[in-house]
């Protein structure tokens, strides 16, 4: 994977790439909120040699540090967007684990027909009927409820609560452990703020390519598992559960997600003209 930078009027976006090829399909992998681009690694290796392959840390993350966090959801999708058109990448399959699923929601909202495909993991609708107000409230007020708790707290819980594996769990860990206490805090607030934003704005948020959900069947991450029940009975969405999983499901279940990921998209050729 080579490393790439792309500027904008906020700070730089790091990214990486495999050797882009025209004739195999592009997987752009979207890490969730505070984790960087390692969080993709066991996918990374499994595909290298089959699929191109896009990762990014996302905006304020890790590399694509200094950051001005006055950006939107929106925003990352347009920055996403624009990178992607530099590097020639036409109909992404687009991979969204956690906030990484609501870049892609919102990536599909702003530039319809786009995307050949979209994997959410443990992620969560965007539309504004799944949410109820107090929720909105309560994602409002992250930052300074996060500000509240022990630093050493919000590392256990940060690393504890998204993994049931040690491989993930140690994952988790030296995200946070690559931000103090006031960065921390300051990303979680923000990053859950936008969200609110984004479910405020009451848009449509219509997945116009084929989809499917992944959810870890131990994922305690707020009401993850009921949004995915919901969202798949309401739109008719293929869900797929780990057993064993966490909120991350890809790296506690490297395997079995890969192999759902591939069958996915050996499904979408199959189904091309």
């Amino acid at each position: 994977m080579t490393e790439k930078c792309f500027l904008t009027g906020c700070g730089v976006i790091h990214y990486w790439t495999n050797e882009m090829s025209p004739e195999r399909e592009t997987l752009v992998f979207l890490p969730g909120l505070t984790a960087d681009h390692h969080l993709f690694d066991k996918q990374l290796e499994a595909f290298a040699e089959k699929y191109n392959l896009f990762v990014w840390d996302a905006p304020s993350h890790a590399a694509s540090r200094p950051f001005e966090l006055s950006f939107t959801l929106m925003d990352k999708a347009g920055w996403l967007h624009e990178i992607l058109e530099k590097e020639g990448v036409l109909r992404p399959v687009l991979i969204g684990q956690s906030m990484g699923g609501y870049v892609a929601q919102c990536f599909l909202q702003k530039y319809p027909g786009k995307a050949a495909g979209f994997v959410s993991i443990d992620s969560a609708p965007l539309k504004r009927c799944y949410v109820t107000g107090a929720e909105i409230w309560a994602l409002k007020r992250t930052e300074p409820m996060y500000r509240a708790f022990p630093w050493k707290f919000l590392r256990e819980i940060g690393s504890g609560g998204c993994s049931e594996t040690e491989y993930g769990r140690s994952l988790m860990r030296h995200f946070i452990d690559s931000y103090t206490k006031e960065e921390y805090c300051a990303l979680a607030g923000h990053g859950f703020g936008m969200l609110a934003e984004a479910m405020e704005a009451d848009l449509p948020y219509k997945i116009d390519c084929p989809a499917i959900l992944i959810c870890g069947e131990r994922d305690h991450a707020g009401s993850a598992k009921q949004y995915n029940r919901r969202w798949a009975e309401k739109e008719g969405l293929p869900l797929f559960w780990i057993k064993g999983a966490g909120h991350n499901a890809n790296t506690d279940r490297p395997d079995e997600v890969n192999r759902i990921i591939h069958t996915f998209i050996r499904t979408l050729k199959e189904d091309q003209p």
